[in-house]
């Protein structure tokens, strides 16, 4: 909880900072909401199976805080032509992922000792991540912002700071016992929160509502460097096919609202 809680409140800085504290350095500021499904490629299933992409689906939600260089809040007025103040913004995010995790592949589906056991398995996880990114728009910022066009491709890279809390039980008992849990997950089972570092890369697209306000589509590709987000952790020397950590892809749609235009 302390580590949530500290998470919220270094966002909350970000995101409700009043324009007039930044007002000197010639920046503007946009906020926004980001919703959509989110497929979690990890230990349960077969990775590459397409049921198990499917199934194994949440969701997630973001809240974002973008700094927009090309735009003085101060004056009114568009910052000198420089590239960088015209083509790139620093965004900041709190986001939250959950999905329900089963077992689906070939070995699961077979009617024997070890698919009983990938069928019997459930689990759960769930994370609060916060993380800033470097976010690229190849079309000229100011103008979009102008009306110049009505739509804005992106791409951006970034990193984020992830709380993981994973769960997991068995319809035929503990977890604790291997007569419940299928071999290969013996030893790789812990079911206790942590944290982790994530690098998000994404590519997307805007699109010009009105002169305060976008609506946005992004693909995101997120990997963690931790393979126990979803509290399974498969010995990579012992079983060779578990050659990742965990990721995940997240398609969003949002909402994006300038604040001092």
């Amino acid at each position: 909880m302390g580590k949530s809680r500290l998470v919220l409140l270094i966002l909350s800085l970000c995101l409700f900072t009043t324009e007039s504290s930044f007002a000197q350095l010639g920046i503007s500021h946009e906020i926004g909401v980001l919703v959509g499904p989110a497929s979690f490629f990890t230990d349960y299933g077969e990775r590459w199976d397409v049921e198990n992409n499917l199934n194994n689906s949440g969701f997630g939600i973001g809240l974002v805080h973008y700094m927009n260089f090309a735009y003085k809040a101060e004056c009114n007025c568009y910052t000198s032509d420089k590239y960088f103040n015209d083509h790139f913004k620093i965004r900041t995010e709190i986001d939250y992922f959950y999905t329900k995790l089963e077992h689906f592949g070939t070995v699961a589906s077979k009617n024997t000792a070890g698919g009983k056991l990938l069928q019997a398995m459930h689990g759960e996880t769930q994370t609060f991540e916060i993380g800033t990114h470097l976010e690229y728009y190849p079309i000229s910022i100011r103008d979009y912002t102008s009306f110049g066009y009505m739509f804005s491709p992106f791409a951006s890279l970034g990193i984020h700071f992830v709380n993981y809390q994973p769960d997991a039980y068995s319809d035929f008992g503990p977890l604790s016992d291997p007569a419940n849990v299928f071999p290969t997950f013996t030893d790789g089972i812990s079911l206790e929160n942590g944290s982790a570092l994530a690098i998000a890369a994404s590519i997307g697209i805007r699109y010009r509502l009105s002169r305060s306000s976008d609506l946005a589509m992004e693909a995101r590709w997120q990997y963690y460097d931790s393979d126990w987000i979803d509290g399974l952790n498969i010995d990579k020397i012992k079983y060779p096919q578990n050659k990742s950590n965990d990721w995940v892809y997240w398609m969003n749609v949002g909402y994006i609202y300038y604040l001092n235009y």
